[in-house]
């Protein structure tokens, strides 16, 4: 809706009418503009507030979003917003809104805003700024999402203290979501943050510094290149590993694991017009493949399983994924075991299967699974479980004093699985450990409350998934899977703990709010839903 504009002054600040009272029913999420520049309109419980149009993490319209009480949610990834303040409740998303002032005059609903702040969909969260009087130091494993919110929360909530983020990595923490969906992007491209941004906060920032010992007892750690630093407090956010292949020939040239932007680089440059072959459907082998699939000139999928993504989303999304890619051209092999790589003058040319069958391969991608980058933990007490992932409570401590640990490395309880341990490895959880983690170095008491929510994107199409399904025993399918226009819930003990959708937004992010709240959605009441009309879903 177009916005009048009834008085701008010198300082560029800009007032409009931007539509009548009584055209916004309670709970309605409305794009105005005012000036030109699109404006969120939200109306709760009879006031106004206006934020922001876009969400801050990839540009979201929040008008196609989810509203509950006070909280805003992204329709594409789920991060949330304090419709009052535009603050960050939940990410992925880094920033916040810019909030407006709104008045209701005779009825007329009018806007005012400065216009640098229309010009820009993002706010960074006031810092504060270190001290050097302050002696208090935090260390911080890892330069990834985790590390990088417990930094900037600690500064958003007056830590003045030395922050140290130390690295095994050559960059600043960036996006290792678009590492296989946009593979031919530069490093610089995908950073979170600058390393002019990390200064002017005062975080510090130690690349190419990998911790390979601890010392709890005197609050020590112990780096590669023989240096060591002590801490006052310690999260150890150092992520988590590609598993290798174990078979003959996994040491040939032109064999990749994808964990960096030069990995990502390096498989482009290696696969474009050649052959590809690419083992395990996980979700880097297939966004890997989706990405490629009109760049190689030939693509295979090798792996195990009936379907791809089969533990997480299961046979009914696997099948849909797995057709997409087919009529792109790629091949899968399916329940089958790779014995071998063969090759010549130390280059991989071919991938053997366990059936015999040769197929031709210039390059090898490797996506089997990871584990835990905690090895350097090892015979010291602090608790990892048998995978090697340290054991962390709601709080993300650990059982050593002033240790906390977030992200890939943990293992952690989870309240849809009834306090279950598990591994999560999403960016969006890695970063809600990381703000949990920080609020808890303040003795902030807080307690981790967060719904998983990631997304995978392939060939332009992205599959939304919210929860935690592990363990589900049965699903409700809404819509329909052949014509990629779906919402399925995955079901536990009566109950819906995940659900994912391909084409029909906002539902998961509708579903998560419900499950944040604390709702219980039945099967029955899944199997009732209507898959345009989820809303009556998320009432609490």
């Amino acid at each position: 809706m177009a916005g009048l504009v009834s008085s701008t002054d010198g300082n560029d600040t800009i007032t409009a009418e931007v539509c009548k009272e009584a055209d916004v029913g309670d709970g309605e999420l409305w794009e105005v503009m005012v000036a030109g520049y699109p404006v969120l309109l939200v109306r709760n419980k009879k006031q106004f507030s206006a934020l922001s149009s876009k969400c801050p993490h990839y540009g979201a319209p929040l008008s196609k979003g989810v509203c509950r009480g006070e909280r805003l949610r992204c329709p594409w990834h789920g991060a949330c917003f304090n419709i009052r303040t535009g603050d960050i409740e939940e990410y992925p998303s880094l920033d916040c809104l810019h909030c407006f002032k709104v008045t209701v005059e005779d009825g007329k609903v009018l806007i005012t805003a400065k216009k640098k702040d229309l010009e820009s969909s993002l706010r960074v969260k006031d810092m504060s700024k270190r001290c050097p009087l302050s002696q208090a130091t935090v260390l911080l494993l890892g330069g990834g999402v985790a590390a990088l919110v417990c930094a900037e929360t600690l500064r958003q909530e007056g830590f003045t203290g030395r922050i140290i983020m130390a690295t095994k990595e050559k960059h600043v923490p960036y996006d290792k979501s678009k590492l296989t969906k946009e593979m031919n992007l530069k490093a610089e491209d995908i950073y979170m943050r600058t390393p002019e941004f990390l200064d002017a906060h005062g975080i510090e920032l130690w690349t190419q510094k990998e911790a390979v010992s601890v010392d709890f007892q005197e609050q020590k750690v112990h780096f590669q290149d023989g240096s060591s630093h002590k801490y006052n407090q310690l999260l150890i956010a150092t992520g988590c590993h590609s598993s290798l292949l174990n078979v003959p020939g996994a040491d040939l040239q032109n064999v990749c694991v994808l964990q960096t932007p030069e990995d990502s680089s390096k498989i482009l440059e290696l696969a474009t017009g050649k052959n590809l072959v690419i083992i395990g459907a996980s979700f880097i082998g297939m966004e890997a493949a989706a990405f490629l699939s009109d760049k190689a000139a030939a693509i295979a999928v090798v792996e195990k399983q009936e379907f791809p993504f089969q533990r997480v989303l299961g046979p009914q999304v696997g099948g849909v994924t797995m057709k997409m890619l087919q009529n792109k051209g790629v091949k899968f092999y399916m329940k089958a075991e790779l014995q071998e790589l063969q090759g010549k003058d130390g280059k991989v040319t071919k991938a053997v299967l366990a059936s015999g069958e040769k197929l031709p391969a210039d390059v090898v991608v490797v996506g089997i699974g990871t584990f835990p980058n905690s090895a350097f933990l090892k015979d010291t007490p602090i608790a990892r479980d048998a995978s090697g992932a340290i054991l962390v409570d709601l709080h993300m401590q650990t059982n050593i004093p002033n240790v906390f640990a977030a992200g890939d490395v943990v293992s952690f309880p989870v309240a849809l699985l009834n306090g279950e341990r598990c591994s999560i490895h999403h960016q969006q959880v890695a970063e809600a450990h990381g703000h949990t983690a920080a609020l808890n170095m303040l003795k902030k008491e807080k307690q981790l409350h967060t719904i998983p929510f990631f997304w995978t994107t392939m060939l332009g199409k992205s599959i939304r998934y919210a929860g935690c399904g592990r363990g589900y025993t049965d699903t409700v399918v809404k819509g329909s899977l052949e014509q990629q226009k779906f919402l399925i819930f995955y079901i536990r003990d009566g109950a819906v703990t995940a659900a994912a959708s391909l084409s029909c937004d906002p539902m998961v992010a509708l579903i998560a709010e419900a499950l944040y709240a604390g709702k219980q959605i039945s099967k029955e009441e899944a199997e009732a839903c209507d898959i345009d009309n989820v809303p009556a879903l998320a009432k609490t």
